[in-house]
């Protein structure tokens, strides 16, 4: 995958790319990321990049000429996906995640001060998205969260690429709980049906846990969900214990 960043702040974006996870998929080739600054592609002496909205009010909006000829640059095809990180946009979801992954090029445009002229929006934004009901000095953290979600489900990614498939929002529910060595510490056990090696009687429980932790921390979440009657009856269970 390609993932191109355009925005007026690369020094924010490049650190976060050379370590960990993000660091890793990049070498093994599996995505290519490019940071590029705006302002590459202004032709005033000053490289503006903003200017103040017509009709009036506070603060000043990112210019159109820049931003149109930089995504031009960057060759998109029908396919690639040009998303605009915004307040505005749908929801971030583990779904929308998945979904850029099979992409082959995606373009983030960070936007900065009180956003960007609409009709960069009409024109070349394909997707906007939005990481929380929240207001952040630009997109660059957000896009920074897109481009770590992405990279994670990238083959590659994580040394179990199946682990990055049973995190929380990858199926319909909350990760089950998890634990790990010593057996016992502050007086809390470790679970009898983790130590069993009864791989199906672990699997149901993860099942099982995994259901009622969505239900116990995100109701909207099962609120949402079409339930099968077993999950329904494990949820009836734990209410009545």
């Amino acid at each position: 995958m390609k993932l191109d960043v355009l925005t007026l702040f690369p020094q924010i974006i490049t650190p976060a790319l050379q370590t960990g996870i993000l660091k890793r998929i990049q070498e093994s080739g599996e995505l290519v990321v490019n940071t590029y600054n705006i302002r590459d592609w202004t032709t005033d002496r000053h490289k503006t990049v903003d200017d103040y909205p017509y009709g009036g009010g506070a603060g000043m909006i990112l210019k159109p000429e820049p931003i149109f000829s930089a995504v031009s640059a960057m060759h998109p095809t029908e396919d690639t996906e040009i998303i605009y990180l915004t307040p505005q946009g749908v929801p971030l979801t583990q779904s929308i995640v998945e979904g850029l992954s099979i992409k082959s090029h995606l373009i983030f445009i960070c936007g900065r001060y009180k956003g960007i002229d609409e009709r960069i929006r009409k024109k070349i934004v394909t997707k906007e998205i939005s990481i929380g009901d929240y207001v952040l000095s630009g997109g660059e953290i957000a896009a920074l969260v897109l481009i770590d979600a992405i990279g994670r489900i990238l083959p590659g990614a994580l040394g179990d690429f199946e682990s990055a498939h049973e995190d929380s929002f990858s199926k319909d529910f909350l990760d089950h709980p998890h634990y790990t060595r010593p057996v016992e510490f502050e007086g809390m056990k470790v679970p009898e049906v983790l130590l069993s090696g009864h791989h199906e009687n672990i699997k149901k429980w993860r099942y099982t846990q995994a259901i009622i932790r969505t239900a116990e921390r995100r109701p909207d979440i099962i609120k949402n969900l079409e339930l099968t009657d077993e999950e329904l009856d494990i949820l009836r269970e734990d209410k009545n214990n």
